[in-house]
């Protein structure tokens, strides 16, 4: 009971698939014996049938013998009587077999070696002592108390069913036969189904008492969580530094800027544009905090600030890192760069910029989805174009 204490979890299904491995999983040994038992008895008609036109062939045989004792007639008639038995029976017996071994295998089949290997701790009295007198224990023998009255009950019933007529004068022998395997039919039938609701209840317990073994407690769940997805401290360490990584990269990508536009004081977007290679691209973007660093590494590196908000949010909404500006917003950037190139670069202590001339109004913008899309159609159509020109 003290290795339960403080387990209150549910077992995950790595915990699952580990006990597996090593052979703990709930299951029942009864679900199998009595499948198989209905699977033989719902065949033995079938098999009743055959075996008593095996054995009204024999006897057919037996006038010849009898008018001719020859070794050979007899020994031919001898080596019949194997195949009269066995021929009729196997349907039977391979019934019962494959009833059973669908029973274990709707229950789970884990092979593993883990079993085989010797566990000293089985040879510690006190869990010997446990596993005998135990709730285990304790359930083991009422199963097994309960399996005894199941067969004494189909003993009791097919005699009080059948000594009437064993008793009666003036039944024949097929009479007799067939209304014996009727009672004895009926009364396997109800065994089988006392015995399938045994097996049921067994399989419950054992689910019950498995899963309780395995239960976990929180330290135990973040003690597998570390180990198959990593320390979370670790992985957030790293994640925080990967991420200032990259900022600091885009941070210095600023000095490169022809223009870091603000909103004023939230938002920051820096623009780039190269003559030859297409539109302005975003290669530095920023809310709050890191706004506020763009804005001073753009000061140190005399870059022109310049405020525009509704531009500045647009540019910072839809575009990515590296991404170009979008056609919708060439006029309103081209207003920002041609401000830029008319008062040149500004001095470290310059302040915010506003341009003069009337600002652009914005057209509606699309969203991510369709940049993308337009982005993807223009990718493809470029290196088609490409290779058009190659096959020319």
């Amino acid at each position: 009971m003290a290795e339960q204490e403080g387990r209150t979890e549910k077992p995950t299904p790595k915990r699952l698939r580990d006990a597996r491995r090593e052979g703990q999983f709930p299951r029942t040994q009864d679900a199998a014996m009595w499948a198989g038992l209905a699977a033989g008895t719902a065949l033995v008609p079938q098999s009743a049938h055959l075996l008593r036109d095996r054995f009204a062939q024999l006897l057919d045989m037996l006038p010849e013998v009898a008018a001719d004792p020859s070794l050979v007639r007899v020994l031919r008639a001898v080596s019949e009587l194997p195949a009269a038995v066995l021929v009729p029976v196997a349907p039977v017996c391979l019934g019962a077999a494959a009833g059973s071994l669908l029973a274990t295998a709707v229950q789970g089949v884990h092979p593993s070696p883990v079993v085989l290997k010797p566990k000293f701790s089985r040879l510690n009295p006190k869990q010997g002592l446990k596993r005998m007198f135990g709730v285990r224990a304790a359930w083991e023998g009422l199963k097994a108390v309960l399996k005894v009255a199941i067969i004494a009950a189909v003993v009791v019933a097919l005699g009080r069913d059948l000594a009437p007529e064993l008793i009666a004068s003036g039944m024949h022998l097929p009479t007799i036969i067939e209304s014996a395997w009727s009672a004895l039919r009926t009364t396997l039938w109800a065994a089988i189904a006392a015995g399938a609701v045994l097996a049921l209840a067994d399989y419950a317990y054992q689910r019950h008492t498995v899963m309780k073994q395995l239960k976990m407690s929180p330290r135990d769940i973040r003690d597998e969580l570390k180990q198959t997805e990593g320390d979370p401290m670790l992985k957030g360490a790293i994640r925080s530094r990967q991420l200032a990584m990259s900022r600091n990269r885009m941070l210095s990508e600023v000095a490169t800027a022809d223009v870091v536009l603000v909103n004023p004081t939230h938002l920051a977007v820096a623009l780039r544009y190269e003559q030859g290679k297409g539109a302005p691209r975003v290669i530095a973007k920023g809310a709050g905090a890191v706004a506020a660093r763009i804005r001073e590494r753009a000061r140190e590196h005399r870059v022109p600030v310049v405020e525009d908000k509704p531009l500045t949010r647009a540019l910072y909404r839809i575009c990515e890192l590296g991404e170009e500006v979008p056609t919708e917003l060439y006029l309103a950037v081209a207003r920002i760069l041609a401000f830029v190139m008319s008062t040149g670069r500004p001095s470290r202590k310059a302040g915010t910029q506003r341009p003069s001339s009337p600002r652009i109004p914005l057209p509606r913008l699309p969203d991510r989805a369709e940049l993308r899309s337009r982005r993807t159609r223009g990718a493809r159509a470029a290196r088609e174009s490409r290779q058009a020109r190659g096959r020319r």
